[in-house]
């Protein structure tokens, strides 16, 4: 009675430590997540908030309000793409991951697709990371002091 394919405890261990790395990736994408919702909660309130003041305002109040509210509106497009990418980095990630176990017990020799799918999840996180790093930037153009105020 011959008994089933079934990988040495090494090659195990040896499949674990390599995916300790996109473990860690992981662990760094959920960070950006947590403080990309943040900062979406935060705009999500401001927005809110200047909806309230928008009908009880004119003239110049009114355009002031007017144009943070689609800088706002900006700002959630851009915090939204941006966590869509982030995820999506993430479900690539824990592919990645599957993957390498999959290939190892079933004795595949898929390496290149593994090799693209962790690309694909870096190019995606880098372009979550772009995104996050315009909407920072979008957040301090709108809150600069005025100049006559700092006289």
């Amino acid at each position: 009675m011959t008994m089933p394919y079934s990988p040495e405890v090494l090659t195990i261990a040896q499949t674990i430590q390599l995916s300790v790395s996109p473990v860690f990736m992981l662990a760094g994408i959920g960070a950006l997540l947590n403080v990309l919702a943040g900062r979406l909660s935060r705009v999500v309130d401001r927005s809110r908030s200047l909806q309230a003041l928008h009908p009880r305002t004119t003239g110049p109040e009114h355009d002031r309000h007017v144009m943070e509210l689609r800088l706002l509106a900006r700002r959630m497009n851009n915090i939204n793409h941006a966590l869509f990418l982030a995820v999506s980095s993430a479900v690539m990630t824990c592919l990645v991951v599957a993957l390498l176990f999959v290939a190892v017990l079933a004795g595949l020799h898929i390496g290149q697709y593994l090799a693209v799918c962790f690309i694909l999840a870096m190019v995606l996180l880098i372009a979550s990371l772009v995104l996050f790093m315009v909407e920072v930037h979008m957040s301090i153009r709108a809150i600069r002091v005025p100049d006559e105020l700092l006289r």
